[in-house]
């Protein structure tokens, strides 16, 4: 079976009327104009640019990173990932679909040994301060993710550990308890990394961060949690293989990304819903907002030509926001696309007791299981759009596991740079992203970076 469905018969006029798109199209015009997206990124994957589309079949950097993860990572309690964005969505998103959110609640035995697993992302002192002071310092390991080395965030914290670490032992212990994944030769990490003997991983200079989750920065803390590295990137590697087809109908994440970009440049739709149905893929859907929104939206094209283009992502959770967002999926404005997840077979499918049959409410429920539940909700909710109107598609998992999470990962990047194509833009590249950075470096007083004048900051505050 195919790793990732996707069944996209919502999306179609003949279901939805004029919200859809036309079948004939996706054989006609949609599809010549996708080969010719295809054969652009073919040429820049091949010219190296598009370095995510290797990571399947790095198998040295698989063994690397297991050796490491085997030994290194086995002598804690605990392993703390600090990153942000890109170096920790893609490995928080892999972690609570495989493990689950309560992983860290289970005893080492439930947890076949394996460490806990925590996140310090934001640079939130409350975060900070309630982690370092729950943990056993002397049996945590900090993985330090950081590409460049200059994140704010991530170096802050950095120095917030290193020195919570010196106030538990001596200072030629301190390498023992820290792991870098950085640059493979630029950047204070790697300069720190060779200075004082601190282990440390390669992020490969061809991937950026949001395309990283295949590689150290989210196959370290995958590994050191039990999972099996073979088969996550077996999956990539099998969906990597169905999209080097360029004929449309035959490629998922061609389909995926020209159904998309059609309801948004034609028909107005430039939110798009991506709504998973289950928790554990909740931190996936995040992940998955970084990598549409900061690949996708863009002040100028390719041709430097100001376009100001790109839809706008939105994380949900099925079953949980049909009790939010429904009601405006359903009546609001005519300026969404939903995306719905769906895991065909689930571990635990849950029975639900037969029980008070004489309140209609609860008797109904009898006989059926959790699973069955939310996947009719699920199945309800596709329907009811479907009558009003309104296109969705559904990308359908066998099982949560490896393989699948890998396809899943790889059909999701692939649709981002074909969309790139499509809406001829850069999708490896966040310009908008840098300003922010340098006027916080200056406000910090980072040497090389003037202090900004913020004097209108304060017009239109009003005092309480």
């Amino acid at each position: 079976m195919t790793p990732v469905t996707v069944d996209h018969a919502n999306f179609l006029t003949s279901r939805v009327g004029d919200g859809g798109v036309d079948p004939a199209r996706l054989s006609g015009e949609l599809s010549d104009r996708f080969g010719e997206v295809h054969r652009d990124v073919e040429q820049r994957r091949e010219e190296g640019e598009m370095g995510f589309f290797r990571l399947p079949y790095e198998v040295d950097t698989r063994r690397q990173v297991q050796e490491v993860a085997d030994s290194f990572g086995q002598w804690f309690e605990a392993v703390v990932v600090v990153g942000i964005g890109g170096s920790s969505l893609g490995a928080r998103a892999v972690a609570e679909a495989l493990r689950g959110s309560l992983w860290n609640e289970r005893s080492s035995e439930a947890r076949e040994h394996f460490p806990r697993l925590y996140f310090l992302e934001n640079a939130d002192p409350d975060t900070t301060s309630e982690l370092l002071a729950h943990l056993d310092l002397r049996r945590t390991l900090f993985n330090v993710i950081s590409k460049s080395g200059s994140t704010a965030e991530t170096m802050a914290q950095f120095l917030v550990v290193e020195e919570a670490l010196r106030g538990v032992m001596e200072e030629d212990q301190l390498r023992g308890h820290l792991l870098f994944t950085t640059d493979p030769d630029a950047g204070v990490l790697r300069a720190l990394a060779n200075d004082r003997g601190i282990p440390a991983l390669a992020v490969p200079p061809q991937v950026g961060g949001r395309f990283s989750v295949l590689s150290p920065v989210g196959l370290l803390p995958a590994a050191v949690v039990g999972t099996d590295l073979e088969e996550l990137l077996g999956g990539a590697a099998e969906m990597e293989e169905l999209c080097r087809s360029e004929k449309l109908p035959e490629n998922p994440a061609g389909l995926l990304a020209t159904l998309l970009h059609t309801a948004h440049t034609e028909d107005g739709r430039s939110i798009h819903v991506f709504m998973p149905y289950g928790d554990r893929l909740r931190a996936l859907g995040l992940w998955f907002q970084q990598l549409w929104g900061e690949s996708l939206g863009k002040a100028r094209d390719r041709e430097g030509r100001m376009v100001n283009t790109g839809p706008t992502p939105l994380a949900a959770l099925g079953a949980v926001d049909q009790h939010s967002l429904l009601q405006l999926l359903m009546e609001g404005p005519q300026d969404k696309a939903v995306t719905f997840l769906r895991v065909g077979r689930r571990e635990a499918p849950v029975p639900i007791p037969r029980s008070h049959p004489g309140q209609p409410a609860l008797a109904y429920l009898g006989g059926h299981t959790l699973e069955a539940l939310l996947d009719t909700e699920l199945r309800a909710t596709g329907e009811a759009l479907r009558r009003a109107g309104r296109p969705s598609l559904v990308l359908e998992i066998e099982s949560l596991d490896a393989r699948a999470l890998g396809a899943l990962f790889m059909l999701l990047q692939i649709a981002t740079v074909y969309a790139g194509g499509l809406y001829g833009v850069d999708p490896l590249d966040q310009p908008g992203v840098e300003l922010g950075k340098e006027l916080t470096y200056g406000l910090l007083g980072r040497e090389g970076y003037p202090e900004p004048d913020l004097s209108g900051e304060a017009e239109g505050t009003v005092d309480g």
